[in-house]
């Protein structure tokens, strides 16, 4: 286990200096944590960046942060429920009224074990919120996405996949449920999912990646007891926001990644995946889980 934090928590730095003027970024979750740190590196560099919040007041606040650290910051806040399709498909339906351009799309928010609980629509909290709000909010903005292409989405996933198995006999957990298992499956559909939309985006100039953001001192571990026991024991396995940022920026930022899609980082680096993460079949069968979960049809 501390081995396995003690690589996670190894550093890694952005050393890119693009700038992101006249370019536009979405944030999910960016009201703390790492999704904050992202925000706030992006809007450094001149980009106009929007956080997408559940909770707007802490958005807000947020917002209100990065403009007091970046003169001149472009950023603002909508609400973002991606528990609630309906709320999902308000965002993006306003979204795309008000908004011409989307240049980064930064899939970032979660939930980390949380005890038993369902979404609106009634899917298993971590799968819902982790993978299938995701998947729907890029598929509602995917053609922004193209007609401002070059454009890049990067999607926070965790070493956790490595521990994850798609339980499609099961993936809302009634059967049996177990929080730590249940977060690893909707992580390991992280992976899947952005290597099934990396195929399917191949030749559009639009790109995608994964993330693992190392083991970062944020609220996602509220609900694990152990967890936040141990790091309060051992400090120094974590990250800070700032450094779990790291990797999030590089992705949607560095030069060099212009034309990379389809892959795993990790420390601004390529990283392992595991071989349930890198299989085609199980890839495809979920995309089209997912659709039908949904009630989309995304060629």
């Amino acid at each position: 286990m501390l081995m396995l934090v003690v690589i996670a928590a190894a550093g890694g730095v952005c050393q890119s200096t693009a700038r992101l003027d006249g370019k536009v970024a979405l944030i999910t979750g960016a009201n703390s944590g790492i999704g904050k740190e992202t925000a706030l590196d992006l809007a450094s560099r001149g980009a106009r960046v929007i956080l997408a919040c559940r909770d707007v007041e802490k958005g807000d606040g947020a917002a209100t942060e990065i403009r007091t650290r970046v003169g001149g910051a472009k950023v603002e806040v909508r609400e973002l429920d991606l528990a609630d399709t309906c709320s999902i498909r308000a965002f993006a339906q306003r979204f795309l009224r008000e908004v011409d351009h989307l240049h980064i799309l930064v899939n970032n928010a979660g939930i980390m074990m949380c005890p038993y609980m369902k979404t609106v629509d009634g899917f298993e909290m971590h799968i819902g919120v982790n993978h299938l709000g995701h998947f729907l909010l890029t598929y509602l903005l995917i053609g922004l996405l193209k007609r401002s292409a070059p454009s890049r989405i990067v999607v926070v996933s965790s070493l956790a996949h490595n521990f994850g198995w798609i339980r499609f006999h099961d993936l809302h957990s009634q059967g049996s449920y177990n929080s730590g298992l249940a977060y690893c499956q909707s992580k390991l559909a992280n992976v899947l999912f952005t290597r099934e939309l990396a195929r399917r985006l191949h030749g559009s100039n639009v790109t995608v990646n994964s993330v693992h953001p190392g083991t970062v001192r944020s609220e996602l571990m509220r609900h694990s007891t152990a967890m936040s026991l141990l790091f309060a024991v051992f400090p120094m396995f974590l990250k800070t926001p700032k450094e779990g940022a790291q990797t999030s920026v590089y992705c949607a930022v560095a030069e060099e990644l212009q034309s990379i899609s389809g892959k795993h980082f990790s420390d601004c680096a390529p990283a392992f995946v595991a071989p349930q993460g890198r299989n085609e079949e199980t890839a495809r069968t979920l995309w089209d889980v997912s659709c039908e979960l949904l009630g989309i049809e995304w060629d």
